[in-house]
Order: structure tokens, then C-alpha cells, then sequence
């Protein structure tokens, strides 16, 4: 059975870790990696992989390449998305699929148009606690879910992702809202606008309440209510105000409730576990993802994320930045 060629775009904290399961994964191997920073390539090369590019138009050259993740700043994937779509590349888009909806469309629009399939990467969907849940609701032990709180709230930008314990250099894209199309919301509601979306149904109204702690030009903390096909109402919280990662989401059922919290996370113990094991629980979710993109594309199944996935989300995320609303904090 041939392997699948797999070109990893933008060697960030994600892609790093998108790297490193593509090189554990039995039916695909790493074809290319690109990225504009030479350390970045040469810690790549140090992993094994002989071909490296600074520009990503070259990788999406090379015919080795059969699908390409894009694990680029937000106002990069628009352009990025377009020229694997030309080049006739399987993408798997990292969330959330573009700055704007227009842009999103634009995606759909030239995917559609050049006959490439499309993943949106939303690793909550892949992660056993989230699938269970999901379990529960469908097979009616909660009876009918009336209610949903879903909350993720971390430091945001302002620490490093891998070394938490100390303040880093954070880059200038993350600060202006044109290259971002907004703050939390669209960084960390994303998530669990999808995962609810996966539970209940589209969405069919939501508001939202921001706040500016940073006093930066966009949203730090968010709160949303919304209404889902299912009739579930649901409340997501958000927020970049938090030094430890706090994720919860609570289902309260006609009979039972269930409820899943993520406990505070230790940096320490994170890398030793990454150490001495070789992948961090909090990682597992992404190598079941990306081993999902490899698997669909071999027997040609539907992905569980889709491009119209990524842009229901982003749609929901502007629908609540319209609808705010505005309350008095002393």
C-alpha cells in the first residue's frame, strides 16, 4: 500500500507537534516541511526530513506531496488554502478557517472548484472525553439536554506554549485584529462553538458579551449565549485572563447530568510525561486527527470536520460579534 505524502506548512507550536505525528503514523510519512525561520527547518532536519523549503510554493511543487497540512497565522490561510487547492493538494486547514467569512467562502469556493477535499483541524472532536459525551447525548442517558456550558480559558498569547513557565516573544500578528479577524473568540471559541455545533445542531442565534482587560483592539474575554437546532441552550466562556488552562463542559439533562473537567495543567509534569513517553496526553487528541485526515484520504470517507464545518463556526463567531452585548463593569 503506497503511503501518503504528507507536507507540513508553518512549523509553529502546532505544526511542530503536527510534525512529529506525522512521523509516527504507519500508512504516511513526512514528504516536506516549510517555514520562513532557518532554525525551525534545521530542528525539522534534525527529526529526519530531507526536504525542507522556506517558501511553501515550493513544497506544493513537489509531486511527493499528496496533502498538506496549513498550520499558518490566520490571515495566511486564505492565500495559502488557494495555491495547495491549484496545486491539487488535500488540505487540512487549522482552525479557524479564515479572518472573515467572505474569506471563508473564497476557500470553499476554489476547493470545490479545483475538486480538492478539505478538513477543518478540531481536535476537541478527537478526544476520547469530548466523543464520549457525545456518546451519552445520543443515546439518550441524559434524556433531553436542556441547558450547556462550555468554558476554555487560558493565558492566550502571553506565555509560551512550550515553556509556560516564563514570558516569550509573542508575534506581532497576534496583536492587530485585521491579520487575526478578532481575539478569543475566534482563537479559543472556535473550539467549542464546533464541538457544541457537533452536539446540538447548527446554530440559530447567538449574542455575545466582550471585554478588553489588555485594552488591546479586540476581545480578550468572551461570553456567549446561544440557541442550537436541538433547542439547547447553550452558554460558552472563553477568556485569555487565566495562567492555568481551565476546560469544562457541563450537560444538564432532563435526567441526568454529565460533566467533564480538564484539570489546571503543570508544565513540569507535561514535560517530563512528553520526556519519558514521547507524546503529552494534552497531544494525543492531534495524532488522532491527523491519523483520521491519512485514513479518510486512503479509503475516500467524508472527514468529521469539513470545510462547511469551518465556515458554520466562523459564521456564528461574527453572528455574536453583531449581536452584542453591552454591560456595565464598574
Amino acid at each position: 500500500m503506497k503511503k501518503i505524502g504528507l507536507g507540513i506548512i508553518g512549523l509553529g507550536f502546532i505544526g511542530k507537534m503536527h510534525l512529529q505525528n506525522g512521523l509516527r503514523l504507519k500508512n504516511a510519512y513526512v514528504a516536506g516541511v516549510a517555514d520562513m525561520s532557518p532554525k525551525a527547518l534545521a530542528s525539522a532536519k534534525k527529526s529526519g526530513i530531507t526536504n525542507t523549503f522556506k517558501n511553501y510554493a515550493d513544497l506544493l511543487k513537489d509531486s511527493s506531496v499528496d496533502c498538506v497540512v496549513i498550520a499558518l497565522p490566520n490571515h495566511l490561510h486564505l492565500q495559502c488554502a488557494r495555491m495547495a487547492a491549484e496545486s491539487n493538494k488535500v488540505i487540512l486547514l487549522e482552525k479557524p478557517i479564515a479572518r472573515s467569512v467572505d474569506e471563508a467562502k473564497e476557500i470553499l469556493s476554489v476547493t470545490r472548484r479545483n475538486g480538492v477535499r478539505l478538513m477543518m483541524g478540531y481536535p476537541m472532536r478527537f478526544n476520547p472525553v469530548y466523543r464520549g459525551l457525545k456518546e451519552q447525548i445520543g443515546d439518550g442517558s441524559l434524556g433531553d439536554v436542556e441547558v450547556v456550558h462550555a468554558i476554555n480559558v487560558t493565558s492566550g498569547p502571553f506565555f509560551s506554549r512550550e515553556e509556560m513557565h516564563a514570558p516569550v516573544p509573542v508575534p506581532d500578528w497576534w496583536f492587530n485584529k485585521e491579520l487575526t479577524g478578532g481575539g478569543v473568540l475566534i482563537d479559543l471559541g472556535c473550539h467549542l462553538i464546533n464541538l457544541l455545533r457537533w452536539y446540538f445542531g447548527d446554530i440559530i442565534d447567538v449574542k455575545g458579551s466582550f471585554t478588553r482587560r489588555f485594552k488591546m483592539p479586540f476581545e480578550d474575554t468572551a461570553v456567549c449565549l446561544a440557541t442550537f437546532e436541538s433547542g439547547t441552550l447553550g452558554m460558552i466562556n472563553v477568556g485569555w485572563f487565566s495562567q492555568e488552562v481551565r476546560m469544562r463542559i457541563e450537560l444538564l439533562g432532563s435526567v441526568k447530568d454529565a460533566v467533564v473537567t480538564t484539570p489546571p495543567s503543570n508544565p513540569a509534569l507535561t514535560a517530563i510525561h512528553t520526556l519519558t513517553e514521547g507524546i503529552s496526553r494534552n497531544r494525543i487528541p492531534f495524532l488522532n486527527e491527523l491519523q483520521h485526515f491519512v485514513n479518510c484520504q486512503i479509503s475516500d470517507k467524508p472527514f468529521i470536520s469539513s470545510g462547511e464545518d469551518g465556515l458554520k463556526d466562523l459564521e456564528a463567531i461574527h453572528k455574536a460579534y453583531q449581536n452584542e452585548i453591552r454591560l456595565q463593569r464598574e
